[in-house]
């Protein structure tokens, strides 16, 4: 099985006929992913020219686009300062699970995005994440599609890049993967560690989850004491930005060391004092991995 996503979502992309939308549009349905529909207002009517001459309707709404396709996910590629309008557009039309692509998104921004989502009762990844991919089933964002393969391992993480990397690597050692979920980096986003490790944990097909977490907040020491409460399955982890200056914002808006709570050191202590093997480099995960399996 997998969390989130699987062969029968449905997804439509706000923003399809942007630069990054159609470019990803492309990527995602040669992947096999169902996408039924896109949005660009001014532009309903038209259509996107997807590979092998597939055709996608343009909807100048998403309400129209729900009611019309029956889509059940949606995908986002529009600039920072429309960003929370298209997720907000998304969730009043009652789309169940929502993936926002788009990086700078105002915090400001996301303290009404989030409680705007809760309320209607969607599911929202992101903002500035790369979005999340069940191996054969379903690709939902930016994540490089052939990088993975089906198996028992879940991950997690906050790191695009390093999900790249700990997902190639699993897969060059020939451990597949349910799903791989990149949540974001930003301070406030829609999905957190806690909400992947549930839905990991409550998967039959996954016997594993790696976890990545970095410096900055205490979403990691949270989860890790989830893993010890509430988990049965194990989980192994790494921590990025083990040589990051305090005070000094690194790559994410959220990975910045405030105080003692966010530095590495202190996360890699949650982890070990809540049961997680962690990797001191990237490159150890697979044998952590192989060891609970």
């Amino acid at each position: 099985m997998s969390v989130f996503i699987d062969g029968n979502t449905r997804l439509l992309i706000q923003g399809i006929t942007g630069r990054d939308g159609s470019f990803h549009a492309w990527q995602m349905m040669e992947y096999g992913t169902q996408v039924v529909g896109g949005v660009t207002p001014g532009k309903g009517g038209q259509s996107f020219d997807g590979p092998n001459g597939a055709q996608v309707p343009i909807f100048d709404t998403m309400d129209a686009a729900v009611r019309e396709t029956g889509a059940n996910a949606s995908v986002i590629y529009v600039p920072p300062p429309f960003a929370a309008d298209a997720i907000m557009e998304a969730a009043d039309a009652r789309v169940p699970f929502i993936v926002c692509i788009t990086e700078g998104v105002p915090v400001l921004d996301m303290t009404r995005v989030y409680a705007y989502v809760q309320d209607r009762g969607v599911r929202l990844l992101g903002p500035n994440c790369p979005g999340l991919l069940s191996p054969g089933k379903s690709k939902v964002g930016i994540l490089p599609g052939q990088i993975a393969t089906p198996g028992p391992v879940g991950v997690v993480s906050r790191s695009g890049t390093l999900t790249y990397e700990l997902v190639y690597q699993l897969t060059q050692a020939g451990i597949g993967q349910t799903t791989c979920v990149g949540i974001g980096g930003d301070p406030i986003n829609g999905t957190s560690f806690i909400d992947c490790l549930e839905a990991f944990e409550a998967d039959p097909d996954t016997r594993a989850v790696v976890m990545i977490g970095e410096i900055g907040g205490t979403d990691e020491q949270n989860a890790a004491r989830y893993v010890r409460e509430r988990m049965s399955k194990p989980v192994v982890g790494f921590i990025a930005g083990q040589t990051a200056p305090p005070g000094r914002r690194m790559g994410h808006a959220g990975a910045i060391i405030s105080g003692s709570a966010g530095t590495a050191d202190e996360k890699i202590q949650a982890f070990e004092d809540n049961g997680i093997g962690v990797a001191r480099r990237p490159s150890d995960v697979v044998g952590l991995i192989r060891n609970v399996l």
